[in-house]
């Protein structure tokens, strides 16, 4: 079983990422327009506390991922003579490789530089553990402890948060300089946290303006792939019509954007830290958006215009590599360079279309001859 939903879904969220930021925001500035400039906070993160459309853009990538763990291991879970050895090295070897594949991304293991390597910086690396916890926990555990499991992690992260102190970090300061997730990244990765750099007397320099953190946030990220595997047991299930599934998406997830709107009043939702009310707002927006895409696509049949969003979704990570890693702007450069003269302000917006139609043109290609970038 095949959700197109699920494909139409990601390459939603992945044509946001690859083709609506890369062109929208030189156009914004080659415009210079006031109505736009107010249009684009849909496609620009909040500067800490708050949220807006943009920020749903990695939630919702955990989300999906969470989401085929039922559709890839139903069949293991049910069957406890199944040898568990291989499927364990499966998920191991998926995590080593979206681990190195964020790394990648960060520019550092290509730079070859081994001062410039950072460990822990990436959103791909995010749903690496999210699957790894979340995939062991489905083959092993019920589904209603697996739910007690996801609420206690929430309920850690804000005791952590809340409680711990350290050096003048913690005990409920939510500020960008003096959580305490802030001063588990500095302590644990060090050096080795993204934009970390070296002063001249050979002290570690973090970033001023570099403020999420990863290794506390992480009891979230595990809540965030959870809860879309939640809502892939929900989908998968035989004992709901289409119509029940629809609407149990829907009201979990109106019901999880209120609650973590509610719990934000007390424990904010703020995207870079991936606090417990964060979590829970965006899962709730997940949620919804998949009813409505299941509802659209895979119960009323409506697949008429999906396409182009599937070249994106059936291979969301090569898309990914490609609009993090490759810069085609040499290639677009090189063909468009004489429109420069005559486009002005419009020239960046024009290259960064060219770069997208580039990587337009590669995954059309992929998925022409049914080609998927597989971790």
């Amino acid at each position: 079983m095949r959700l197109e939903s699920l494909d139409v879904l990601r390459g939603f969220d992945l044509f946001c990422l690859v083709v609506l930021e890369t062109t929208l925001h030189p156009l914004a500035h080659a415009l210079d327009s006031e109505t736009f400039n107010r249009f684009m906070w849909c496609f620009t993160h909040v500067d800490w506390e708050g949220f807006s459309s943009w920020d749903l853009v990695m939630p919702l990538f955990l989300f999906m991922t969470g989401i085929t763990i039922p559709f890839s291991l139903s069949a293991v879970k049910r069957d406890k003579t199944y040898p568990r050895l291989p499927i364990y090295k499966r998920i191991l070897k998926r995590f080593i490789i979206l681990w190195i594949f964020g790394m990648i991304c960060q520019g550092n293991l290509l730079g070859l530089d081994p001062t410039r390597i950072y460990l822990y910086s990436n959103t791909l690396q995010s749903i690496a553990l999210g699957y790894l916890v979340s995939s062991i926990l489905f083959i092993n555990l019920k589904t209603s402890v697996q739910i007690v499991i996801s609420i206690m992690l929430l309920i850690i992260y804000w005791a952590i948060m809340q409680f711990a102190s350290i050096e003048g970090y913690g005990s409920g300061d939510y500020t960008p300089t003096a959580n305490f997730a802030e001063w588990v990244d500095r302590v644990v990765l060090g050096r080795f946290r993204d934009m970390a750099t070296f002063s001249a007397d050979g002290t570690v320099q973090f970033a001023p303006w570099y403020n999420y953190t990863w290794i506390v946030s992480s009891l979230n990220f595990v809540v965030t792939v959870m809860s879309g595997m939640f809502a892939g047991i929900i989908l998968k299930s035989a004992n709901f019509t289409a119509n029940k599934k629809f609407k149990l998406l829907l009201f979990i997830g109106v019901a999880l954007v209120v609650v973590g709107y509610i719990l934000g009043f007390v424990h904010p939702i703020i995207k870079k830290l991936w606090t417990s009310s964060m979590t829970l707002y965006s899962s709730g927006w997940c949620y919804i958006l998949m009813a409505l895409f299941y509802w659209i696509i895979d119960v009323k049949g409506c697949k008429k215009h999906t396409q182009l969003l599937k070249i994106y979704g059936m291979n969301s990570i090569t898309a990914y590599m490609l609009t993090i890693v490759v810069n085609f702007s040499s290639i677009s450069q090189s063909l468009l360079y004489g429109l420069e003269q005559y486009t002005g302000a419009y020239y960046p917006f024009i290259i960064a279309l060219s770069n997208c139609t580039i990587i337009y043109l590669i995954l059309r290609y992929m998925y022409k001859h049914q080609i998927y970038l597989k971790v």
